[in-house]
């Protein structure tokens, strides 16, 4: 029994394997010929779902996402607030010039104990009245809006859509490959760098959207050193048990200050 045992589990093996390879080509495949230019960023991204798909789950995910976190507010001098300045990083900035440029909305959600802003795909950025309460010019308010701004504009959701998808192909193609019967931990370490693998895409977009957050207040006549404030700002909120840098999705909040300083450098010197 122990020789047919030996030869039996040397056939399963094999195609396992082959199994395994397989799946991994496939996502690789799907993610890397799926590919378009973006003209502001100027990079290739690796996208497979079109801008006007990105707008409908943007617009379609919006008042479910909104009705989570407390509504949103509305006919109010903080609402108005919101739109106007957003209006004017939008239309004053190299956001116009893309294909969401009639698709941006502005909103505030009546969320006090939430400090955060977001966007979601195409065009809808929110922004928290906790986190509005703690801005302390209309120009810090707009830095975080230009970051938001920024993440649509460089089409990140889609981007890490596509991510997503590559990291669950080539996580499964691992666990076919290792997976043991008797170990049912044996697919963790396949899920773990797929999980840090995400992590990192993150941080890459976010320090992406703050440096063109500078160039959108530029443009739009905002002061970008503004935006160095609101990390002290995010970091106080973060309080002294925020989480590690690499394992997190988004930078310290001190290395992001460093990094927009630079591109306040870049970007004037350009001017």
């Amino acid at each position: 029994m122990f020789g047919r045992n030996q030869g039996g589990g040397g056939l399963g093996a094999s195609p396992k394997l082959l199994i395994a390879v397989l799946l991994a080509g496939i996502a690789l495949s799907r993610y890397y010929c799926n590919s378009s230019y973006n003209e502001i960023t100027g990079e290739k991204q690796h996208i497979s779902i079109s801008p006007e798909q990105e707008v409908a789950m943007g617009l379609q995910s919006a008042p479910q996402m909104m009705a989570e976190m407390g509504g949103e507010i509305t006919n109010h001098e903080a609402a108005e607030l919101v739109k106007r300045v957003g209006d004017r990083i939008v239309r004053n900035s190299d956001a116009a010039k893309t294909v969401y440029n009639n698709h941006f909305e502005f909103h505030l959600i009546n969320d006090l104990n939430t400090i955060n802003a977001f966007a979601l795909p195409g065009g809808q950025i929110f922004i928290t009245t906790g986190l509005l309460a703690r801005l302390k010019s209309e120009d810090q308010l707009a830095g975080i809006l230009g970051h938001e701004a920024g993440h649509v504009v460089a089409r990140h959701s889609a981007e890490k859509l596509a991510q997503m998808e590559l990291a669950q192909g080539l996580t499964g193609a691992v666990t076919m490959a290792t997976y043991d019967p008797g170990n049912p931990n044996s697919g963790y370490i396949a899920q773990m760098v797929s999980n840090m693998l995400q992590m990192k895409y993150g941080r890459d977009q976010e320090l992406e959207s703050d440096e063109l957050g500078v160039r959108f207040m530029l443009q739009a006549g905002y002061d970008p050193e503004q935006l160095i404030d609101v990390m002290e700002i995010l970091k106080q909120a973060a309080g002294p048990n925020r989480v590690p840098e690499f394992q997190s999705t988004h930078p310290d909040p001190e290395n992001r200050k460093e990094h927009i300083k630079a591109a306040i450098e870049k970007y004037r010197g350009g001017q």
